[in-house]
């Protein structure tokens, strides 16, 4: 059991933080950067690893705090009008959406911060992309391998 009480960001944050889709989330980005930022392979790696360590380091809490949040708005709102219990299909698309959100966030601002790097309407979405499919990734894993309680 991951804690007293489970929502769907904190399996996703588990998951997200895997070797496999951090890996995978890695190669997936700097291609990315290569090919958004021009940058030599050298600093583009550079910046990959660093935006996505930053990422991390927020994302440990972030992300499960993110998917808290929804859910509190959400059994106030939604989840009495459908008679929906916390694992249902629109709170795991928004735990999806605000981690691949929040990654990205935390990565434009790191990327802006340190590397100087131009906050553009071009450059959030497409890194958005990346995250949407790393962090599809990380939620097939989860359908296909539920977690263990």
């Amino acid at each position: 059991m991951l804690a007293d009480v489970v929502w769907p960001s904190l399996f996703l944050a588990r998951r997200l933080f895997s070797w496999t889709i951090i890996g995978a989330g890695l190669v997936i980005e700097l291609g990315f950067i290569l090919w958004l930022t021009r940058a030599t392979l050298a600093r583009a790696g550079l910046m990959t690893l660093t935006m996505n360590a930053v990422s991390t380091a927020v994302g440990l809490v972030g992300v499960p705090l993110s998917g808290v949040i929804w859910e509190l708005i959400a059994s106030a709102t939604i989840l009495p009008l459908f008679h929906w219990g916390t694992f249902n299909p629109v709170s795991w698309g928004v735990s999806c959406t605000l981690a691949a959100l929040l990654n990205t966030a935390i990565e434009m601002t790191s990327l802006r911060l340190i590397f100087k790097v131009a906050w553009t309407r071009r450059l959030f979405w497409w890194l958005f992309l990346a995250n949407v499919i790393t962090v599809g990734m990380a939620m097939v894993s989860i359908l296909m391998r539920p977690p263990q309680t």
